[in-house]
């Protein structure tokens, strides 16, 4: 599933691909038609990301005119040249010379203002947007037993954090992901999410995830590069069994609610 930064740069590349005009919408597909054609030849007034969720927002003057989408596991949006036809396009947003193709998300529904606040009200703290409140965050995370690592795939705490930036987060400050967040310390909150702010805000700008020191490099290690689809160079997300980069320890695995948690057992101790 993309995680949070995938989601910004999306919003920000129909905010620029299609500023002001009026645009074909469409569903090839034919399971968006209805909804679609209330808002073909209108503008999007705006293309907006909170963790995992994209809205675009057009001027259309139907009570909903607000376009929800949520990737999921397959879920793709592919900026084409608009005579692209390929695959089962659920939504097609034109302007004659490229279009916007989504398919198979998890979901696209045509949503009101109210329904667009009810889900914001649900949503966590987007550790990229400038609105994010962390210190309404603090709180929450700090009364509960469940574990920070736990916590940090809550998308109703943190919105947009995903499996591998839990991961690497963690394992970049010497944090258990099995630390209750009633034993986490101030400090230790603040610089995971001051820590999230940075490498988020990096993948909108790279589009890929890194997250190791310079010093830690393939380059300055003298090591092989990592091989793997999500690209980008990590610490232990998916390198369940080989060596930490730090210490050599062979990177831990679990499945944690469902999810895939990896970690350093000697550079993550338990224990605060």
């Amino acid at each position: 599933m993309p995680e949070g930064h995938v989601i910004h740069r999306l919003a920000r590349e129909l905010n620029s691909t299609f500023p002001g005009r009026e645009l074909e919408v469409t569903s090839p597909q034919g399971r968006f038609a209805a909804e679609a054609a209330l808002l073909d030849g209108h503008r999007i007034e705006r293309a907006e990301a909170l963790g995992k969720h994209l809205f675009l927002d057009f001027d259309a003057p139907h009570p909903a005119h607000i376009i929800y989408v949520h990737l999921g596991l397959i879920g793709q949006l592919k900026f084409e040249d608009a005579g692209t036809r390929e695959g089962q396009i659920r939504l097609r947003i034109s302007d004659g010379t490229t279009a916007a193709h989504l398919r198979g998300p998890q979901w696209c529904r045509l949503i009101t203002e109210d329904e667009y606040e009810a889900t914001r009200a649900k949503s966590g703290e987007d550790p990229i947007r400038d609105d994010a409140d962390p210190e309404a965050l603090w709180p929450r995370v700090r009364r509960s037993r469940r574990s920070i690592g736990s916590q940090l795939m809550d998308q109703g705490l943190f919105a947009g954090v995903g499996n591998i930036y839990r991961a690497e987060t963690l394992f970049r400050l010497g944090i258990s992901p099995f630390l209750p967040g009633n034993r986490l310390t101030r400090a230790q909150f603040d610089s995971i999410w001051l820590d999230l702010v940075g490498l988020m805000a990096e993948g909108v700008r790279t589009g890929r995830i890194d997250t190791v020191y310079p010093e830690h490099t393939p380059e300055a290690m003298a090591r092989d590069p990592r091989k793997d689809d999500h690209g980008g160079e990590v610490y232990v997300y998916r390198r369940a069994g080989l060596p930490c980069h730090l210490c050599g320890t062979p990177v831990s695995h679990r499945v944690m609610e469902g999810r895939n948690l990896f970690w350093c057992p000697s550079c993550q101790p338990d224990g605060d």
